[in-house]
Protein backbone atom coordinates (compact mmCIF):
# COMPACT_ATOMS: atom_id res chain seq x y z
CA UNK A 1 0.00 0.00 0.00
CA UNK A 2 1.36 3.33 -0.68
CA UNK A 3 0.12 7.12 -1.47
CA UNK A 4 0.66 7.98 -5.21
CA UNK A 5 -0.19 11.71 -5.73
CA UNK A 6 -2.38 13.02 -9.12
CA UNK A 7 0.65 15.40 -9.75
CA UNK A 8 3.07 12.08 -9.53
CA UNK A 9 2.31 11.25 -13.11
CA UNK A 10 4.15 13.88 -16.03
CA UNK A 11 2.24 16.20 -17.06
CA UNK A 12 -0.32 15.29 -14.24
CA UNK A 13 -2.39 18.00 -13.17
CA UNK A 14 -5.66 18.41 -10.46
CA UNK A 15 -7.57 18.65 -13.85
CA UNK A 16 -5.56 16.13 -15.95
CA UNK A 17 -6.28 12.99 -13.67
CA UNK A 18 -5.02 9.54 -14.52
CA UNK A 19 -7.50 7.26 -14.86
CA UNK A 20 -6.64 3.61 -14.23
CA UNK A 21 -8.65 0.31 -13.77
CA UNK A 22 -8.61 -1.26 -10.61
CA UNK A 23 -6.06 -4.40 -10.64
CA UNK A 24 -4.09 -1.97 -13.66
CA UNK A 25 0.04 -2.82 -12.82
CA UNK A 26 1.89 0.65 -12.81
CA UNK A 27 6.21 0.62 -12.91
CA UNK A 28 6.89 2.98 -10.06
CA UNK A 29 9.62 4.69 -7.88
CA UNK A 30 9.48 5.25 -4.04
CA UNK A 31 10.11 8.73 -3.57
CA UNK A 32 9.78 8.63 0.77
CA UNK A 33 9.50 5.72 2.85
CA UNK A 34 9.62 6.68 6.72
CA UNK A 35 8.19 4.08 9.54
CA UNK A 36 4.82 3.74 10.30
CA UNK A 37 3.76 5.68 6.98
CA UNK A 38 2.74 4.21 3.70
CA UNK A 39 5.56 5.32 0.92
CA UNK A 40 5.02 8.30 -1.34
CA UNK A 41 5.39 6.75 -4.79
CA UNK A 42 5.73 8.91 -8.07
CA UNK A 43 5.41 7.88 -12.17
CA UNK A 44 8.36 10.23 -12.85
CA UNK A 45 12.35 10.01 -12.33
CA UNK A 46 13.89 13.19 -10.46
CA UNK A 47 13.58 15.23 -13.16
CA UNK A 48 9.82 14.98 -13.79
CA UNK A 49 9.72 13.08 -16.92
CA UNK A 50 7.92 10.15 -17.28
CA UNK A 51 10.94 7.77 -18.30
CA UNK A 52 10.09 4.22 -17.97
CA UNK A 53 8.13 4.67 -15.43
CA UNK A 54 3.94 4.15 -15.97
CA UNK A 55 1.24 1.29 -16.23
CA UNK A 56 2.52 -1.85 -17.57
CA UNK A 57 0.44 -3.67 -20.37
CA UNK A 58 0.03 -7.31 -21.24
CA UNK A 59 2.50 -9.80 -19.83
CA UNK A 60 2.73 -11.76 -16.62
CA UNK A 61 4.07 -10.23 -13.43
CA UNK A 62 5.42 -12.69 -10.68
CA UNK A 63 7.51 -12.56 -7.31
CA UNK A 64 11.00 -13.40 -6.81
CA UNK A 65 13.63 -12.82 -3.46
CA UNK A 66 14.40 -9.75 -3.19
CA UNK A 67 18.00 -11.18 -3.63
CA UNK A 68 17.54 -12.11 -6.86
CA UNK A 69 15.57 -8.91 -8.09
CA UNK A 70 18.99 -7.40 -7.19
CA UNK A 71 20.85 -9.53 -9.23
CA UNK A 72 18.87 -9.19 -12.03
CA UNK A 73 19.18 -5.05 -11.73
CA UNK A 74 22.69 -5.70 -11.35
CA UNK A 75 25.64 -3.17 -12.99
CA UNK A 76 27.46 -6.28 -14.87
CA UNK A 77 24.78 -8.14 -16.80
CA UNK A 78 23.28 -10.57 -15.29
CA UNK A 79 23.71 -13.83 -16.91
CA UNK A 80 20.29 -15.20 -17.51
CA UNK A 81 19.01 -11.98 -18.96
CA UNK A 82 22.15 -12.01 -20.72
CA UNK A 83 21.54 -15.35 -22.13
CA UNK A 84 18.11 -14.83 -22.84
CA UNK A 85 18.09 -11.62 -24.64
CA UNK A 86 20.96 -12.86 -27.60
CA UNK A 87 18.03 -15.72 -28.52
CA UNK A 88 14.42 -14.23 -27.53
CA UNK A 89 12.88 -10.67 -27.63
CA UNK A 90 11.48 -9.64 -24.54
CA UNK A 91 10.92 -6.42 -22.44
CA UNK A 92 11.59 -6.88 -18.58
CA UNK A 93 10.68 -4.55 -15.24
CA UNK A 94 11.95 -5.27 -12.23
CA UNK A 95 11.43 -3.55 -8.97
CA UNK A 96 13.67 -3.90 -6.04
CA UNK A 97 10.67 -5.31 -3.75
CA UNK A 98 10.78 -8.86 -5.76
CA UNK A 99 8.09 -8.53 -8.25
CA UNK A 100 9.20 -9.00 -11.80
CA UNK A 101 7.15 -7.87 -15.11
CA UNK A 102 7.82 -9.81 -18.91
CA UNK A 103 6.25 -9.47 -21.94
CA UNK A 104 6.95 -10.84 -25.26
CA UNK A 105 5.05 -11.26 -28.81
CA UNK A 106 4.30 -14.52 -27.91
CA UNK A 107 2.54 -16.46 -24.66
CA UNK A 108 5.72 -19.45 -25.10
CA UNK A 109 8.69 -16.62 -24.82
CA UNK A 110 6.57 -15.25 -21.63
CA UNK A 111 6.83 -18.89 -20.16
CA UNK A 112 10.75 -19.22 -20.70
CA UNK A 113 11.31 -16.15 -19.63
CA UNK A 114 9.68 -15.98 -16.26
CA UNK A 115 11.22 -19.84 -15.82
CA UNK A 116 14.35 -19.29 -16.72
CA UNK A 117 14.52 -16.39 -14.20
CA UNK A 118 12.79 -18.07 -11.12
CA UNK A 119 14.93 -20.88 -12.05
CA UNK A 120 18.36 -18.91 -11.67
CA UNK A 121 18.40 -18.15 -8.68
CA UNK A 122 20.42 -20.84 -6.75
CA UNK A 123 22.68 -21.04 -9.86
CA UNK A 124 26.44 -19.84 -10.94
CA UNK A 125 26.32 -17.66 -13.76
CA UNK A 126 27.81 -20.43 -16.34
CA UNK A 127 24.55 -22.97 -14.81
CA UNK A 128 22.29 -20.25 -15.63
CA UNK A 129 23.74 -19.96 -19.10
CA UNK A 130 23.85 -23.60 -19.29
CA UNK A 131 19.95 -23.96 -17.92
CA UNK A 132 18.92 -21.14 -21.03
CA UNK A 133 20.55 -22.98 -23.64
CA UNK A 134 18.79 -26.42 -22.69
CA UNK A 135 15.10 -24.60 -21.91
CA UNK A 136 15.38 -22.85 -25.52
CA UNK A 137 16.26 -26.09 -27.24
CA UNK A 138 13.33 -27.63 -25.46
CA UNK A 139 10.93 -25.59 -27.29
CA UNK A 140 12.52 -25.52 -30.19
Amino acid sequence: MGFLPVLAFEGGTRRNIPKFEVGTLLYLRVVKANFGMNPELSCTDASGKAAEFGPLKDGYMFETSTGLSRKLLSSPACPVLEALGKRLSFEIAVGLNGRVWVNAASPDTIVVVANAIMNSECLSGAQQIIMVDHLLKNIQ
